[in-house]
């Protein structure tokens, strides 16, 4: 797939790249950018040809959402594919501004508190809210979030009432988006979702969803995203930093050891560990897009760079030999 090639991204006749972009960053993840680095990150993947921008309330207390709200008013909407997420609601607190929400993850001022609801009524409040920061009128594709302890209350409230929105042309799509792969392939087979966002269970260091997820996926015609393909950054540089994290916290030696043994085969073949980790997930039927986050127009370039140049298929052989990769994992 080329840079402007375009795959169908669930039922709703969406249509997508190769490469999303992830907006957590730029409401400043783990530390604080400026107003305008982020525009330059967005403006950066605008110009690659990158259509598809994922964000949500969570990331920044809403400031995430506002700032690719400001992009997009310079975009065409008709090439654009817009998802936010549901089930955290942002309320108000008093906190001063020296207040900061590090312990959720964002260098952000902490003037909000999330609360979790998946209701009927929890969604439509979120999505009203959604568009408002967003300064649009409509979402194309809403996830339910990191629904891991309200099952039950997604596929009563929260999945209806999405259902219903869809049904009146408010969305295009809806699905959910999580850290695991075995709920999401549940939401699969006992709902009408037609897209979901994994994050780091479909990665070269874990192909867990290819025993539930991913065959559901396709027997359901649900596209799956591949988020968190650096599993949180083990596989995100040529070389493996024995500091790096893995799904958010310090890689243990063991897969350390195991990610520069797979770095080791890539570079043998002229291939580096981001390249190899970004087109993995692509070779499955059922995942039309990667989503990676990027802070600045660097990291954007660079990013958009790792799926140019197709990996040799001696380094997929060599790492199932290896036994490295499983064997039965597709690959480009």
């Amino acid at each position: 797939m080329n840079r402007t090639e375009r795959s169908p991204l669930g039922r709703g006749g969406l249509a997508v790249g190769r490469h999303a972009f992830g907006a957590a960053v730029i409401g400043n993840l783990f530390r604080a950018i400026d107003d305008a680095t982020a525009a330059d990150a967005l403006d950066a993947a605008w110009q690659s040809d990158v259509r598809y921008f994922d964000t949500a309330p969570h990331y920044g207390l809403g400031l995430s959402e506002r700032r690719l709200g400001e992009a997009v008013r310079g975009w065409s909407r008709d090439e654009v594919i817009i998802s936010t997420k549901v089930g955290r609601l942002l309320q108000p607190t008093h906190n001063g501004a020296d207040d900061r929400d590090i312990d959720n993850g964002f260098d952000v001022p902490r003037d909000h508190v999330r609360v979790y609801d998946y209701s009927r009524d929890g969604v439509l409040r979120s999505i009203e809210a959604s568009l408002t920061r967003l300064g649009l009128d409509r979402i194309d594709l809403v996830y339910v979030h990191d629904p891991d302890d309200y099952y039950e209350s997604v596929l009563d409230g929260a999945l209806p009432a999405l259902d219903e929105l869809r049904s009146q042309g408010v969305i295009r799509s809806y699905g959910a988006g999580m850290n695991q792969s075995t709920m999401l392939a549940n939401f699969v087979i006992n709902s009408d979702v037609d897209v979901v966002m994994l994050a780091g269970r479909y990665t070269l260091l874990d192909q867990s969803a290819l025993d539930d997820l991913l065959p559901a996926a396709l027997a359901h015609n649900v596209s799956v995203v591949a988020a968190g393909v650096f599993n949180s950054g083990l596989l995100a540089r040529d070389r493996p930093d024995p500091t790096s994290h893995f799904d958010y916290a310090t890689a243990p030696d063991s897969l350390v050891a195991r990610a520069t043994r797979i770095a080791d085969i890539c570079e043998h073949h002229g291939a580096t560990l981001p390249q190899v980790a970004v087109q993995f997930a692509l070779g499955h039927a059922a995942v039309p897009t990667v989503c990676l986050g990027a802070r600045s127009r660097a990291q954007v370039e660079r990013n958009d760079a790792l799926f140019d140049t197709p990996v040799p298929a001696a380094v997929w052989a060599e790492l199932v030999e290896a036994g490295l990769l499983r064997a039965d994992a597709p690959t480009p």
